[in-house]
């Protein structure tokens, strides 16, 4: 009878043992694999935290008071948002100290007038006095200028962008007189690499001061890419404001002796692409007898390209309004890379009134982006109240129900 009660307890002994050995070793592969530092050749852009106005709480937000903006900005230092992966310790986290750009000093030091003098790309004396002495016309037809600096790192195959500030910008909004302005950038045609900076709150001449580092871009390529900003002022209760845009072809840029420091005035958005946003094919058809609405959005032609830097990915979504208030929504399927889509997607509306009087329908063409915004390409509004081609179909379908009518309408500005 011992015997059997020994090599119990020993069996046991020896299952513990085991388990516990087991357990023991897996732990030690996943910590030794947690401190590996990934290699920074396979990252794109590093931005150290979420900036975007939406996402951040109550606490965070920015511009929220005069006062604690003034006591943030002596206790904290002008830290860049680029992160450097090689600075990590072996245990994966970030040093205390931020690492420092050797010229980051005088930028910060940097008058307005010193910075026009020093920057290698500079404006004409002409240009530059036209600015400090515009009249009250020319100041409502000028957008702002745009100050930044761009560098290549050699060692780490590394393009950098510092977006420093802009001057003079617009008011959006008209109660306050100002704005909230934030910047999106682009690196054209791939548009694989998209930032954008945090949201300043009301003022005219934001001072970003935010660097943004974009790896894997070998110097050879640099005099094919350009860089696109967008300028937007951040609204909370509707789609943010557009104030305009610079295009920078980086052709001819010679980045090999060193940070360049540049300046563009802001020009209106899709200038470049005024004679047309493109064309809408529309079937409507209003059925008395059910007070419904069917609506079938068939094509689009002659979408303009997205960005400057190819074809857009279209999709279209349709808002009905009952007293200019939104009652219902519907959206297409996107349809990928083309100028010109069929859809062939068809939507019934219930309308809860007799008749279209006080019925609207708004069309938004919009170029599908998994890493940003949806931006509108178009927009057609159709209604009692509208102008053109919009008035007229509506007209013909409250006139003819139960007929399906189609007609092609002109796309206006987003």
């Amino acid at each position: 009878d011992e015997i059997p009660t020994v090599v119990g307890i020993f069996s046991a002994f020896g299952l513990v043992f085991s388990v516990s050995l087991f357990a023991w070793i897996c732990c030690q592969r996943k910590s030794s694999k947690a401190n590996k530092t990934p290699p920074y050749k396979f990252v794109h852009v590093l931005k150290g935290v979420d900036i975007y106005p939406e996402n951040l709480n109550s606490k965070k937000k920015f511009g929220a008071d005069d006062k604690s903006e003034a006591k943030n900005k002596s206790a904290m230092p002008k830290n860049s948002l680029h992160l450097d992966l090689e600075k990590r310790d072996l245990n994966g986290n970030f040093p205390k100290t931020a690492p420092k750009i050797q010229s980051s000093p005088e930028l910060e030091n940097l008058s307005p007038k010193l910075f026009a003098e020093r920057k290698k790309d500079s404006v004409s004396p002409d240009s530059l006095k036209s600015i400090t002495s515009l009249s009250s016309e020319d100041k409502q037809d000028k957008l702002g200028t745009l100050f930044f600096s761009l560098e290549y790192n050699f060692e780490k195959k590394a393009f950098v962008v510092n977006i420093k500030e802009a001057r003079g910008l617009p008011a959006m909004d008209e109660q306050s007189m100002t704005s909230d302005p934030y910047i999106k950038m682009t690196i054209l045609p791939e548009k694989k690499h998209k930032v954008k900076t945090r949201v300043l709150r009301k003022t005219l001449d934001p001072a970003f001061d935010e660097t943004f580092t974009f790896y894997g871009i070998p110097y050879s390529q640099i005099q094919d890419l350009t860089l696109h900003f967008m300028i937007l002022s951040f609204d909370r209760f509707s789609r943010d404001d557009v104030i305009g845009e610079v295009l920078i072809p980086l052709t001819g840029i010679e980045l090999s002796e060193g940070r360049l420091l540049m300046d563009r005035e802001i020009s209106k958005r899709n200038v470049r692409k005024s004679s047309g946003r493109g064309e809408l094919l529309i079937s409507l058809c209003y059925q008395s007898t059910t007070n419904t609405l069917t609506v079938v959005v068939l094509k689009a032609r002659h979408l303009p390209k997205s960005d400057v830097s190819g074809l857009s990915d279209p999709y279209v979504k349709v808002n009905l309004y009952h007293a200019k208030k939104r009652i219902s929504k519907k959206k297409t399927h996107v349809k990928k890379c083309t100028p010109n889509a069929v859809f062939n997607e068809l939507f019934v509306f219930d309308i809860p009134c007799e008749g279209l009087d006080d019925i609207s329908i708004e069309f938004l063409v919009l170029d599908s982006d998994r890493g940003s915004r949806n931006e509108v390409i178009g927009r057609l509004t159709l209604g009692s109240s509208a102008e053109g081609t919009g008035g007229e179909h509506w007209k013909e379908i409250c006139e003819y129900p139960r007929r399906q009518i189609a007609k092609w309408h002109m796309l206006c500005d987003g």
